[in-house]
């Protein structure tokens, strides 16, 4: 069974940045999709970023562009999203997902596994 594990998550003031992480232990697959999505506070959860492992292409939600960073570690399969300057805006809960497509992609249709999530709040 799939797990992902997040973490990185919590309190940061406006200004400062925030690393989350997501490890998924185990999964063996060598090219897949892997990304955040979140849900902030009076909004539906929306795709943040994702990467392709097997070409480390990535992509972003338009919103998120500039903003965001995501990256992986490979040798670890654990996935990462830099938060440069966050805004109280962010304020959310992120999620950590393998996507089931063959290419990058930020559409929850996509997905075939969901992390826990992890709380981020900008102040």
């Amino acid at each position: 069974q799939v797990q992902l594990v997040e973490s990185g998550g919590g309190s940061v003031q406006g200004g400062g940045s925030l690393r989350l992480s997501c490890a998924a232990p185990g999964y063996s697959d060598t090219s897949y999709c892997m990304g955040w999505f979140r849900q902030v506070t009076g909004k539906e959860r929306e795709g943040v970023a994702a990467i392709f492992t097997g070409s480390g292409s990535t992509c972003y939600a338009d919103s998120m562009k500039g903003r965001f960073t995501i990256s992986q570690d490979n040798a670890k399969n654990t996935l990462y999203l830099q938060m440069n300057s966050p805004t109280p805006e962010d304020t959310g809960m992120y999620y950590c997902a393998i996507g089931r497509y063959k290419w990058c992609s930020v559409e929850e249709t996509s997905v075939e596994y969901w992390g826990q999530g992890t709380q981020v709040t900008v102040s």
